[in-house]
């Protein structure tokens, strides 16, 4: 019996995956170039702006956490202390 692998399985789609994101992502920001956004603040007249800010919110978002991981981490027989002291 043959098990039915899924299309991501192959890095050679994964790859694709990411060129196709990739192009998106830069179209996105050449596109902003040619739209009115409306700034309110002078740093938003920047070409890139709102690309450079979503990425570094990102980052931070991740950054923090694993930073909360550090202190909300448990050990793997956590629940299990309670069974062993009944």
């Amino acid at each position: 019996m043959k098990i039915h692998e899924h299309w991501l399985d192959d890095p050679r789609n994964v790859k694709k995956l990411w060129r196709g994101f990739i192009v998106v992502l830069a179209l996105t920001v050449v596109a902003g170039g040619f739209v009115d956004l409306h700034p309110h603040f002078e740093i938003e007249r920047w070409f890139g702006f709102y690309a450079a800010y979503g990425f570094v919110t990102c980052l931070l978002m991740i950054v923090g956490a694993k930073g909360l991981g550090v202190f909300l981490k448990r050990s793997d027989r956590y629940y299990a202390k309670d069974e062993d002291d009944e």
